[in-house]
């Protein structure tokens, strides 16, 4: 959801600038069951733009309707979306529908927590009752350096009602998910994009004899060219995947060596069973502290078991691969299989 979040806050901060106001939309509680769950979040500026969404597609409409009364008071309201009548998803949407002002001050306080990897916590105060006004409710950012920012500090409205009687919603945001590739051919290209598309931010990590650019790369947020020794500089955390893609064995075991000090949630290394196995030995002979670790880590050949053949389905495969490992999903991996890939 961070980068969800991270597109609300930059389309805030340039509508502010526009002089064009907006509120925020967070859904802060369900009952029964929904598409999307607490904690997402739209933004909707006064021009009617929406960024983001609360569910698939169809809570989206009576929540600008709702809005409006929200751009013409400056006052937080709640509103309710049951979904058993209408969707088929047997919940009922309790939404908050707060003014959102992201000043520069506010914006590049958030921006800084982004840039630095910090997880941002935001906190809401809402109710079940949807029929009163209460000035209590909305919500507050809390950055890591311990300041609060309310959603919308231009406001002059005091918060009059005790928050203690409301209900409290709480979220932690961890860092934006990064995807690190090491090697810059087409099938970088392919996995680079789709990673783009699910928020990750990819880097990819060429050759320093390598021509290529950034524009090459279309999705992907950084592009460098560095020797396996310089790549312990790389920003790789907990928060990280790294796919081994070099079509060179030796280039790739060189990288992965020089990253053993890192913490990635999953390494995906291309290639044969065979060649997994030959980097598991090379690894237990160069790195016998660091290997018991990193083996468990190590997915090879990359990738879901679904058939995958082109470039495009090898990047589905691997990217599914991922979400499922950071999910602590249990599914089949191409790791898994005993001989080959492909029966041909």
């Amino acid at each position: 959801m961070t980068h969800e979040f991270k597109k609300i806050i930059e389309n805030a901060f340039a509508y502010y600038t526009k002089g064009i106001s907006c509120v925020l939309a967070t859904v802060v509680h369900l009952e029964g069951s929904s598409y999307r769950k607490p904690g997402v979040r739209m933004l909707i500026a006064k021009d009617g733009m929406m960024t983001g969404a609360v569910s698939g597609g169809c809570v989206e409409k009576e929540v600008l309707f709702q809005a409006a009364t929200v751009f013409k008071t400056n006052q937080p309201k709640m509103m309710t979306y049951d979904g058993r009548y209408r969707l088929g998803c047997e919940g009922i949407l309790y939404i908050l529908i707060e003014p959102f002002s992201i000043n520069e001050q506010f914006y590049k306080s958030i921006s800084a927590d982004l840039e630095k990897r910090k997880p941002i916590k935001i906190a809401s105060y809402y109710s079940l009752d949807t029929e009163n006004l209460i000035l209590s409710l909305g919500s507050e950012i809390q950055l890591s350096n311990g300041n609060v920012i309310k959603t919308n500090p231009d406001s002059d409205e005091p918060k009059t009602e005790n928050q203690k009687t409301l209900l409290y919603f709480q979220q932690e945001l961890s860092p934006l998910f990064q995807l690190f590739l090491f090697g810059a051919e087409h099938d970088a290209v392919q996995l680079g994009q789709l990673a783009a598309l699910m928020g990750w931010e990819v880097t990819v990590i060429a050759s320093v004899k390598d021509q290529k650019e950034l524009k090459h790369f279309s999705g992907v947020k950084t592009l460098i060219h560095i020797t396996p020794e310089e790549s312990h500089t790389l920003s790789i955390d907990e928060n990280s995947a790294v796919v081994l893609m070099n079509h060179n064995y030796a280039t790739d075991l060189n990288f992965l060596l020089h990253i053993l000090e890192k913490n990635p949630v999953y390494i995906g290394s291309l290639g044969s069973v065979k060649r997994r196995e030959k980097l598991f030995n090379d690894l237990i002979e160069y790195r016998p502290d660091k290997a018991e670790e990193f083996i468990d880590k190590i997915y090879g050949p990359a990738g879901l078991d679904i058939g995958a053949i082109t470039p495009q389905e090898i990047a589905n495969s691997i990217i599914s691969e991922i979400t499922a490992v950071v999910r602590d999903k249990e599914i089949k991996s191409l790791r898994d299989l005993p001989g080959k890939i492909h029966a041909y």
